[in-house]
């Protein structure tokens, strides 16, 4: 056996042992949930729904708050979720010194992703966002603020581009998700 295929296989051995580990350690997790086990998480705080993929090498941190997932979300590489943010008022402290208990509710609030959500590489969504149904989020975005149902957002700050469909369209596609069988097309 040539000596990159046993490397191959060893990878792929300890890649699938990682993955079983560290599955558990997540909030909670549904059917066709994908990870990469060497991104960086803070498993316990993070909530993913139904066919849910994280792409490669994520950055998903939440200590004090939560980072909610819905089904049919699929990341591009190294998407950075961070649910938390640092306290910078108090006068006569270095921000370093501040400790944990010291922050306010405000400071770390949960970021929610919807249903039907694609979020492009390398995207960073701050603190507090809520990315609503059928949205899809640019590569390189930064996402400060809730992104509306099926709107395509780039930039920094993320802005809205245009919109996946148009209000009747929207109408339509979500009946067809639903199963309505008076959608389907004929």
């Amino acid at each position: 056996m040539k000596l990159w295929k046993i490397h191959t296989t060893i990878r792929y051995i300890i890649h699938g042992i990682l993955v079983l580990l560290h599955r558990r350690r997540f909030g909670r997790h549904g059917v066709h949930f994908h990870f990469d086990p060497y991104g960086n998480y803070t498993y316990s705080t993070i909530y993913c729904g139904d066919h849910v993929s994280l792409g490669m090498r994520p950055w998903l941190v939440a200590t004090r708050s939560k980072i909610i997932i819905g089904n049919h979300v699929v990341f591009g590489p190294e998407v950075m979720i961070q649910a938390g943010n640092h306290r910078m008022d108090l006068v006569g402290r270095y921000m370093d010194t501040i400790q944990a208990h010291e922050k306010r509710p405000e400071d770390d609030r949960d970021v929610v992703i919807e249903d039907d959500v694609w979020v492009g590489a390398r995207a960073l969504i701050l603190n507090g966002v809520t990315i609503h149904r059928g949205a899809v989020v640019a590569a390189g975005a930064v996402v400060t603020r809730d992104v509306p149902p099926y709107a395509i957002v780039g930039g920094v700050p993320a802005q809205v581009i245009r919109y996946r469909f148009d209000a009747e369209t929207i109408l339509k596609h979500e009946a067809m998700l639903s199963g309505d069988s008076s959608s389907k097309p004929s």
